[in-house]
Protein backbone atom coordinates (compact mmCIF):
# COMPACT_ATOMS: atom_id res chain seq x y z
CA UNK A 1 0.00 0.00 0.00
CA UNK A 2 2.63 2.27 1.02
CA UNK A 3 4.66 1.89 -2.48
CA UNK A 4 0.94 2.56 -4.62
CA UNK A 5 0.68 6.05 -2.61
CA UNK A 6 4.30 6.84 -3.27
CA UNK A 7 3.60 5.96 -6.95
CA UNK A 8 0.30 8.04 -6.70
CA UNK A 9 2.02 11.15 -5.54
CA UNK A 10 5.08 11.01 -7.51
CA UNK A 11 3.00 11.45 -10.62
CA UNK A 12 0.67 13.66 -8.83
CA UNK A 13 3.81 16.03 -8.64
CA UNK A 14 4.48 14.94 -12.17
CA UNK A 15 1.45 16.53 -13.35
CA UNK A 16 1.92 19.35 -11.35
CA UNK A 17 4.91 20.54 -12.91
CA UNK A 18 3.21 19.69 -16.57
CA UNK A 19 0.32 21.62 -16.00
CA UNK A 20 3.25 24.72 -15.02
CA UNK A 21 3.49 24.65 -18.66
CA UNK A 22 0.00 24.68 -20.64
CA UNK A 23 -0.68 27.68 -22.01
CA UNK A 24 -4.11 28.67 -20.20
CA UNK A 25 -6.95 26.77 -17.61
CA UNK A 26 -9.26 25.55 -20.57
CA UNK A 27 -6.29 23.10 -21.76
CA UNK A 28 -5.03 22.16 -18.08
CA UNK A 29 -9.05 21.44 -17.25
CA UNK A 30 -9.16 18.67 -20.43
CA UNK A 31 -5.68 17.54 -19.95
CA UNK A 32 -6.75 16.83 -16.08
CA UNK A 33 -10.27 15.18 -17.29
CA UNK A 34 -8.78 13.40 -19.95
CA UNK A 35 -6.19 11.62 -17.13
CA UNK A 36 -8.51 10.95 -14.92
CA UNK A 37 -10.49 8.68 -17.68
CA UNK A 38 -7.67 7.28 -18.28
CA UNK A 39 -6.75 6.39 -14.96
CA UNK A 40 -10.37 5.00 -14.04
CA UNK A 41 -10.42 3.01 -17.27
CA UNK A 42 -7.06 1.16 -16.69
CA UNK A 43 -7.88 0.66 -12.52
CA UNK A 44 -10.91 -0.35 -13.03
CA UNK A 45 -11.58 -2.79 -16.23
Amino acid sequence: MKRMIGYTLFWIAFGMTIAFFMPNVFVSVLFIIALLVLGYHMFCC
